[in-house]
């Protein structure tokens, strides 16, 4: 819906059931006190002195209102409900034909392994664009067994696909709070105050280093900013996919992460080297030379594996916070 399917909504109305709407205005420098006027109504009541403050025509300006309604429209829409994922194979850096195609379903984890520069990191970035043979591997991604419409693949407010990368660096002069505050009214959601002390609660149960909603973003660590970006994205993201560059070095709980996000009905890859990651994955795929060699299911053995790997990894925990504690290490066995 545009402004003329809303034409018979007075302003405030608008405003009530998309609240983003307010900041437009007031970032436009646009009067507050005509809120009461239906949208047509209101752009004609604008003087030359308020447009010229613009820099913008009545009707670019009104035009430029519709577009970011649209946008929020569409934010509003249930997007994140997709069942599966195909992902079809292309070729590898030589050109090599990929005989291998992937299908996950939602709730699902595969992890992606190979040596550095097998091509881990690219098959994350055609996964996050929906390549349709158009990327210089020639793969190719189905939802639902379906093209991808265009307007998912490009439209920034509609992604599929929500990317955690390596490195996290906040650059806002935002606490906690207003940080999460923000991404949770972007999406419309309701009920923000409890939303953000959810995602805080989550936050801190990845890092071993605790934190309050009033600490500075940027005064985080590496391991409590991956840890906050991966709880909101759980809790806030509407993208039903998530994808993860190696968090292994991240000084958070894997683990308890990995789980966090699969209980939220998400499909996650993930680019790993650790061996309890890897095994955490349902599936894994195989990468060699820039291609995807192989897919392989977790086995029964490979489960009673992992349950003795994550014993020693939470013994190594359990060291790492004495450490912090500044305790001796003389308990641990």
């Amino acid at each position: 819906m545009g402004l003329q399917q809303n034409s018979f909504l007075k302003m405030e109305q608008l405003i009530k059931e998309y609240p983003p709407l307010r900041g437009f205005l007031e970032n436009m420098n646009l009067p507050l006190d005509k809120i009461t006027l239906l949208p047509e109504e209101y752009f004609r009541s604008l003087d030359s002195f308020v447009l010229e403050e613009t820099g913008l025509g009545r009707v670019e300006l009104q035009d430029l209102f519709q577009s970011y309604l649209q946008h929020l429209q569409m934010i509003k829409e249930d997007q994140g409900s997709i069942g599966s994922l195909t992902l079809w194979g292309g070729q590898d850096k030589a050109g090599k034909p990929e005989e291998v195609h992937l299908h996950i379903q939602r709730g699902e984890i595969v992890c992606l392994v190979g040596p550095t520069g097998s091509g881990k990191s690219r098959l994350l970035e055609d996964i996050e664009w929906l390549a349709q043979q158009d990327t210089v591997t020639r793969r190719k991604v189905t939802i639902d067994g379906n093209v991808p419409r265009e307007e998912l693949r490009f439209s920034s407010g509609r992604k599929l696909v929500a990317q955690l990368s390596q490195n996290m660096n906040f650059v806002m002069d935002v606490t906690v709070y207003e940080f999460l505050k923000m991404h949770a009214e972007s999406r419309l959601m309701k009920n923000i105050e409890e939303l953000v002390d959810i995602v805080v609660e989550q936050a801190n149960l990845l890092t071993g280093e605790s934190f309050g909603k009033d600490v500075p973003v940027t005064s985080l660590s590496g391991g409590q900013s991956r840890a906050l970006m991966i709880a909101d994205t759980a809790a806030l993201s509407v993208a039903p996919v998530v994808l993860i560059d190696e968090i292994e070095n991240a000084g958070i709980n894997r683990s308890k992460a990995l789980e966090l996000l699969v209980s939220r009905d998400k499909i996650v890859f993930i680019a790993t080297h650790d061996p309890i990651l890897a095994l955490m994955g349902h599936k894994r795929l195989v990468m060699k030379n820039g291609g995807m060699i192989k897919v392989l299911e977790r086995s029964e053995k490979e489960l009673e594996a992992l349950e003795k790997l994550q014993m020693i990894d939470r013994k190594i925990n359990e060291a790492r916070q004495l450490l912090r504690e500044g305790a001796k290490l003389e308990s641990l066995f």
